[in-house]
């Protein structure tokens, strides 16, 4: 799918389209989302896309940081700029701990093409990018799904694990009984031919699944190398982009074959590779292949039924371009959403 957004065909003059959460929800498919990401790491890969890393600015207070993550994609003609908010204190007020807001740009022009909420486009880009991961690196005859997480980015996984294996079971495990519960109850609702089933622990999950996907913004590793099976592929998408957080061991690191969203990007914010390198696990050569490149076939992907493979992905603001270009070609289309001038 090759969505164009270019300002000279679908914007009128001087215009920005705003997007709100309620607006984004329903307005793509899974399936769209995973073709269009794919389509940019593939893009990352040729070169007709850029990711440089973000910028961490920390707040005086130490209690938060904002990162500023950009992007360049020649295939939509745009350029974007997603402002993160990562603030642990939200936690206490009940609110988000990580909101964001993103900018598209004409490169063209450098006019304003949209504005657009962040939570959602990141939750189900998140799992896109597993989706695009896990067809190119698990096994094709993968069955079962397990998932280390049951909130809602738990069940963006399994709507985009769905579309690239044909998974019969799920198996869940998560710290809070209730938060499974519902999970259960909402998937088995969209999914009805699903058999879905709680784990006991983490390492149960391991032990039944043929793809792990886990899923929480942890501080401290708890998934540990030792539960590894062989065949197996891991999608390590839940630690927030920050050096000193990580779900998985450094063990867990060093026995699968590792692949990232981005090299730079994983150098600079993710503490699952950044330890494991510090802890003398591991070696940056090691673990320096991007998807990108096994989509584009620069470099091989799985090599036996054997191996043991992992994603770690941080999340990238060329997703988030990708996404952003499908949202607003969709948007227009259906005339959802505000224009506004910001020239006048």
């Amino acid at each position: 799918m090759d969505v164009d957004i270019r300002a000279d065909r679908h914007l009128t003059p001087r215009t920005t389209l705003v997007l709100s959460r309620s607006e984004i929800e329903g307005l793509v498919t899974m399936a769209e989302v995973i073709e269009v990401v794919e389509a940019a790491h593939a893009d990352m890969s040729n070169g007709t896309a850029a990711q440089p890393a973000a910028t961490a600015m920390k707040l005086p207070s130490g209690t938060g940081a904002f990162l500023a993550m950009p992007a360049l994609a020649d295939r939509q003609g745009l350029a974007v700029v997603k402002l993160l908010a990562d603030i642990p204190d939200n936690t206490a007020r009940s609110l988000p701990m990580q909101r964001s807001v993103a900018l598209l740009v004409s490169q063209e022009t450098g006019a304003p093409v949209a504005i657009f909420h962040g939570q959602i486009p990141t939750r189900i880009r998140t799992a896109a990018a597993s989706a695009v991961a896990t067809r190119h690196l698990s096994r094709p005859d993968s069955r079962v799904l397990g998932l280390i997480g049951a909130g809602a980015l738990a069940v963006e996984h399994v709507r985009a694990i769905c579309q690239v294996r044909s998974i019969e079971r799920v198996v869940v495990w998560s710290r809070s009984a209730a938060t499974v519960t519902g999970f259960i109850e909402r998937v088995g609702k969209d999914f009805p031919n699903l058999v879905l089933e709680a784990a006991a622990s983490p390492q149960d999950v391991f032990a039944q699944s043929d793809i792990v996907c886990t899923l929480t913004p942890s501080r401290e590793a708890h998934v540990e190398g030792a539960w590894f099976k062989p065949g197996q592929h891991i999608n390590a998408v839940g630690a927030p982009p920050r050096p000193d957080h990580r779900e998985i061991d450094s063990a867990g690191m060093a026995r699968a074959r590792v692949f990232l969203d981005s090299l730079p990007m994983a150098m600079h914010d993710s503490g699952d590779l950044l330890m494991a390198i510090a802890e003398g696990a591991i070696t940056r050569e090691q673990a320096s292949t991007e998807i990108g490149d096994v989509i584009t076939g620069a470099a091989s992907g799985r090599t036996s039924p054997e191996e043991i493979t992992l994603f770690n992905s941080v999340g990238l603001a060329v997703q988030d371009l990708a996404i952003g270009a499908l949202l607003v070609a969709r948007a227009r289309e259906k005339g959802v959403g505000m224009e506004i001038d910001l020239a006048g």
